[in-house]
Parts: structure tokens; sequence; C-alpha cells
């Protein structure tokens, strides 16, 4: 699989309020393939070994819960220079400090119900993709 792709969640509460199609929409107009998806909904454990970077800092429990509290979709995204134009797409962590027309800005509730994950490396792409998805499910 070629380093042009990137991982990225929509995450519960998007699903839960019926964003999940108009999120899609906005990654299919601004050029992503969708190269792999899922429908899951994260155990404690697996959301604790996923952000496990964060683990320790005061956010941590918060966020597994948040993130363990309904389904999720996980993707792979292909596109050339795809970590660094999807963080575009998504727009700042904070709503409130992201740029109008981004995911964030238009979806986002919160810091930490911002709507949608999305891979901030090369590196963390591929760890992240191999998490949720073995090399037989990509194209």
């Amino acid at each position: 699989m070629s380093t042009d792709f990137t991982f990225s969640i929509i995450k519960p509460n998007a699903v839960r309020t019926g964003k999940t199609g108009p999120i899609l929409a906005m990654i299919n107009e601004a050029g992503f393939e969708i190269a792999a998806m899922r429908m899951i909904k994260m155990t404690y454990a697996q959301a604790e070994s996923f952000y496990a970077v964060h683990k320790g800092k005061a956010f941590f429990e918060g966020l597994i819960e948040f993130m363990t509290s309904g389904p999720v979709f996980v993707m792979i995204l292909k596109h050339e220079n795809a970590v660094e134009l999807y963080r575009k797409l998504m727009g700042a962590t904070d709503p409130a400090k992201a740029e109008p027309g981004t995911i964030r800005k238009t979806f986002a509730v919160s810091v930490q119900m911002n709507a949608v994950h999305g891979s901030d490396s090369v590196e963390n792409a591929i760890a992240e993709a191999n998490f949720f998805f073995s090399g037989i499910e990509r194209f």
C-alpha cells in the first residue's frame, strides 16, 4: 500500500447525530478515495490500547468513555499527501478555532466531541490503520 493514505475515525457523536453521510460527502468531494471502511463499537480495552499514547493525561478517561459510547466508522483514506490534506480538511481540534468549511467547524460540538480523528503523521497512519485493518482488507 502506498504511503499516500491516512487513517480516520468518524466519532460517536457524529455517528449518533446522523452526520456520517455529510462527513463522507465532504471527504469524497475533497478527492479522497475510501480504501477501507467499517463500523465498529470499540471496547474499553481497544480504546485504551488505541489511545495509549495519552494514558496518564487528564483527559484520558473521558476520551475512552466517549470513544466507547457508541459506534464509530474507521477508515483508510487514499490521496496524494493524504495526511496533510486530511488534517487541513478536518480543521483545528478545537472547532471554535477551525476554519470555515472544515469538518470540525461544520460538525464538531467541542474539543473532545470534534466529529473526526485523523492521523498526524504517515507513521501514525500506518500504525492506526494496522490497528483496525488487516492487509487483506486494503485495496
